[in-house]
């Protein structure tokens, strides 16, 4: 039993860090939730679920579903977290890939990184400091963002003007029609009219911008500062 608990596949590392991520969007987990975020079929995730539980990496509540990580799993999902923040870092400032891009590259290649060259990307990059959609590395609630002073575009009120301070990056056709409206972290803008048909206008590099407010909830933006 000792080594089959001890051994980490790329199956349990991506159930793990999905669990953490679903946790940072404020999701409270269940087996349905992981076969959204996953993709995966519900038998795969149930059975999923149990060699999880059985390798003391989740608590699950036996009355609710409600799955938790225990400690070691939570060690596990940072290490993936962080290691896929790096490398997203690394292909936006080493090598110039596109912001909108660098998740699903990350994604690929997260599994493969050995502590060395971990080691060697901190030493390179820094320690901390934002991913390419502005969110930071490990933990990131919407308690957390909110604490910081952040809030949804979704909640800004007309005359706001406002920065992107950071973006849902785990949706490539959402990071991708942002680009095209030129919505990335950074940008400021102004949020013109909040609209009966649940979009808002935005002024964006002085152009008028409709943005609906499903879309707008998964970009946290944050006052602009006066002059800036």
């Amino acid at each position: 039993m000792k080594s089959r608990t001890s051994r980490i596949t790329i199956s349990k590392e991506n159930y793990l860090k999905a669990i953490a991520e679903a946790e940072s969007e404020g999701e409270t987990v269940i087996a349905a939730t992981l076969v959204r975020w996953l993709g995966v079929s519900a038998p795969a995730v149930t059975m999923a679920i149990r060699r999880l539980q059985r390798d003391g990496l989740i608590r699950v509540n036996g009355k609710t579903g409600h799955v938790k990580l225990t400690v070691k799993g939570r060690e596990i999902a940072d290490r993936v977290l962080n290691r896929h923040h790096l490398i997203e870092r690394m292909l936006a400032e080493i090598f110039g890939m596109e912001w909108y891009k660098v998740h699903d590259e990350a994604e690929q290649m997260e599994h493969a990184v050995s502590t060395d060259f971990e080691r060697k990307l901190i030493e390179k990059l820094g320690a901390g400091g934002p991913c390419p959609h502005g969110n930071e590395a490990g933990m990131n609630t919407p308690q957390d963002r909110r604490r910081s002073g952040l809030e949804p575009l979704g909640e800004a009120q007309p005359a706001a003007e406002v920065e992107v301070a950071c973006v849902f990056e785990r949706d490539r056709s959402l990071l991708e029609f942002l680009d095209g409206l030129g919505l990335k972290p950074g940008t400021r803008l102004e949020v013109v009219s909040r609209n009966y048909d649940a979009t808002l206008t935005l002024r964006v590099d002085g152009r008028p911008v409709q943005l609906g407010l499903p879309a707008a909830n998964r970009v946290w933006v944050r006052r602009a500062a006066v002059g800036g």
